[in-house]
C-alpha cells in the first residue's frame, strides 16, 4: 500500500511529454519527464537523443508559446491536467545571435528622389539603392559615401536584387527596362549587378503616384568599359514588378534570373547571353511577384487571383493554385533566406570556385529544408493569406486569416520556423511557418506597414511603415524592442544584412538610413 502511494506520488511530480521537430516528427516515444525540468534540461536531453557530438542550442514551443520555465510552471498557470500528452516542439537555434539595432550610424544623402528600394549583398558587404530619380546606388559600408552611381534608366527604379553568389545585382524600372552591369572595385574584384522590386512596392507606387511611359528595354552597362548594350525587341511592355534569381545550388556561377512585370508575363533572362530565353506566359492580369524556388520551379503571383507554378527548361506550366477572391500581392518562401544567401553564412567565408559555392550552398539548402516540402505563403489584397506545399498539392494546407486590410508583404523567418506579415491595417502579424496558426499580433505603427525584414537568427523582426518609423520586434516575448525614429517622411524600403551588422532603410526623405547596434 505505502509503494503504491509512494509510486503516486511521484507520478503526480512528472508529466508525460512527447518531443517532435517543427514537422511533427517525435523524438522517440513519449516519456514521463520531472515536472522541474525546464529548458536547459529539455536542451541536454534533446541534444542526447539526437546523438549531437556538438552540443547545439534549442527553443521549446508549447501550442507556439516558448516554454521559458520549469514544466510544472507551465502546468500550473495553463491549467495543463498531467494525465495527458503535452507535445513539446524542439527548434534548433542559430549559434550567433545578432544585436538588436539601437541607433543610426549614418544619414546619407545622394538620391534626389525618394528611395525605392535597398538591398545587401548575399556577404553583407555592400549595399545598393534604388530611387525616383532613375538611378542606382552602390555604397561603400566603410566609409558609408556613394561608392558607384548606375544610371541609363528612364523611369523609377522599383526594385533591386542580387544573386546569390553576390557577383550580379539587376534593377527593374517603371518603364519596364532593366539595368545590368559590371562593378570594377579596384584591380581585382569585380561584382555585377543585376536588380529586383519587391511586389508590394509596384502596387503601393501605381496606385498613388503617376507615371510617364518610355520605352521598354534592357539596358546592360559594364562598369570597366562603361559600356552599353541595349535591347528593345525583348523587354517587358510595361514596369517590372519583381525579379528573383536561380539558387546557388543549382547553378553556379549565377546565370539566371525570373522578372514579372505588369504587362501579365513572366520572364526568363541569361545574363551571359544577354537576353530573355524563355517567357512565361498565361496569367491572364499582371503579374504582381515571382520566387525562384529552391526545387527548380518558378512561382509567380497575379492579379488575375492565381499562383502559378512554371518549370524552368522549357517554360511549360506545372500547376495553378487557386484560392484568393483578390489580387495576390506578394509571395514567400520558407527556403528564402539561404536561397538569397547561397554559401555565405554569417561567418563571411569567401570561395575559390563556382563549383565549391554550388557545393556549400546545397548543403546549407537541404540542411534548411530537412525532410519536408518547400512552403510557399501568399499574401493578397483579399487580407488574407494561404500557406501552400505545392510539391504535395495544388490545394492551400491553410487559410491565415486576421488582417483587416491588404496584406502587402509576406516573409519567412531565416529558419522557417515564422511566417511574417505587414499589413495597411497598421500591424505586423507571426504565424507559424509549419502550421499557419496565428501566434501573435505586433502593434504600435501608426500607419501601414510597407515592408519587413529578418535578423539572421530569427530572432527579431524590423518594420518600416508610412508612419515615418522602423521599430524592431522580439519574436520570443512578441512585444517591442526597439522603436527607430529619424526618417522625415514614409519608410518605403528596408532590409537586415545577411551578416546580422547593419539595416539599411530608404523612403520618401530621399535619405538612405544605416541603422546599427
Amino acid at each position: 500500500m505505502e509503494v503504491e502511494e509512494e509510486q503516486r506520488e511521484t507520478m503526480t511530480n512528472k508529466v508525460m511529454c512527447l518531443l517532435t521537430d517543427p514537422g511533427g516528427t517525435p523524438l522517440g516515444a513519449a516519456m514521463y519527464l520531472p515536472q522541474n525540468a525546464g529548458p536547459q534540461q529539455l536542451q541536454q536531453m534533446v541534444n542526447k537523443l539526437l546523438s549531437n557530438e556538438e552540443k547545439l542550442p534549442y527553443a521549446f514551443y508549447i501550442s507556439d508559446q516558448e516554454l521559458l520555465v520549469p514544466l510544472g510552471t507551465y502546468l500550473e498557470k495553463n491549467k495543463f491536467s498531467v494525465e495527458k500528452v503535452l507535445s513539446i516542439v524542439y527548434q534548433p537555434q542559430a549559434i550567433f545571435r545578432i544585436r538588436p539595432v539601437n541607433r543610426c550610424s549614418s544619414t546619407i544623402s545622394g538620391h534626389t528622389e525618394a528611395v525605392l528600394s535597398v538591398a545587401f549583398s548575399p556577404d553583407g558587404k555592400h549595399l545598393a539603392s534604388g530611387s525616383g530619380d532613375t538611378t542606382v546606388r552602390l555604397w561603400d559600408l566603410n566609409t558609408q559615401t556613394p561608392l558607384f552611381t548606375c544610371t541609363g534608366h528612364k523611369n523609377w527604379v522599383l526594385c533591386i536584387a542580387w544573386s546569390p553568389d553576390g557577383k550580379h545585382l539587376v534593377s527593374g524600372s517603371k518603364a519596364g527596362e532593366f539595368n545590368a552591369g559590371t562593378l570594377k572595385q579596384g584591380s581585382h574584384q569585380a561584382i555585377h549587378l543585376l536588380f529586383s522590386f519587391p511586389c508590394w512596392m509596384s502596387d503601393a507606387i501605381s496606385r498613388n503616384v503617376r507615371f510617364t511611359r518610355q520605352k521598354h528595354a534592357l539596358y546592360c552597362f559594364g562598369r570597366e568599359d562603361i559600356t552599353f548594350f541595349i535591347f528593345f525587341k525583348e523587354g517587358h511592355k510595361k514596369w517590372i514588378t519583381g525579379i528573383s534569381w536561380e539558387p546557388a545550388h543549382l547553378n553556379a556561377p549565377c546565370r539566371r534570373f525570373v522578372s514579372a512585370s505588369k504587362d501579365g508575363d513572366a520572364r526568363i533572362w541569361d545574363v551571359s547571353l544577354r537576353k530573355c530565353i524563355i517567357s512565361l506566359s498565361g496569367h491572364t492580369l499582371a503579374v504582381t511577384c515571382v520566387k525562384w524556388g529552391g526545387d527548380g520551379v518558378i512561382y509567380t503571383g497575379s492579379q488575375d487571383c492565381t499562383i502559378k507554378v512554371w518549370e524552368t527548361t522549357q517554360g511549360k506550366l506545372i500547376k495553378e493554385l487557386k484560392g484568393h477572391g483578390h489580387w495576390v500581392n506578394s509571395l514567400a518562401l520558407s527556403t528564402e533566406y539561404v536561397l538569397r544567401t547561397g554559401a555565405f553564412d554569417h561567418t563571411s567565408k569567401h570561395y575559390s570556385s563556382p563549383k565549391e559555392m554550388k557545393k556549400v550552398a546545397l548543403e546549407r539548402y537541404n540542411k534548411m529544408k530537412g525532410n519536408g516540402p518547400e512552403r510557399l505563403v501568399s499574401g493578397s489584397d483579399d487580407f488574407t493569406m494561404f500557406l501552400w506545399e505545392p510539391s504535395v498539392s495544388k490545394h492551400p494546407k491553410t487559410r491565415m486569416t486576421g488582417h483587416q486590410q491588404l496584406v502587402n508583404h509576406v516573409y519567412f523567418s531565416p529558419d522557417g520556423q515564422w511566417v511574417a506579415s505587414a499589413s495597411f491595417d497598421k500591424s505586423v502579424k507571426l504565424w507559424n511557418g509549419t502550421t499557419g496558426k496565428f501566434v501573435a499580433a505586433f502593434r504600435g505603427h501608426v500607419g501601414p506597414v510597407y515592408q519587413i525584414s529578418w535578423s539572421a537568427d530569427s530572432r527579431l523582426l524590423l518594420s518600416g511603415s508610412k508612419d515615418s518609423t522602423l521599430k524592431v520586434w522580439d519574436i520570443r516575448t512578441h512585444k517591442l524592442k526597439q522603436d527607430l525614429p529619424g526618417h522625415a517622411d514614409e519608410v518605403y524600403a528596408v532590409d537586415w544584412s545577411p551578416d546580422g551588422e547593419k539595416v539599411a532603410s530608404g523612403g520618401k526623405d530621399r535619405v538612405l538610413k544605416l541603422w546599427m547596434g
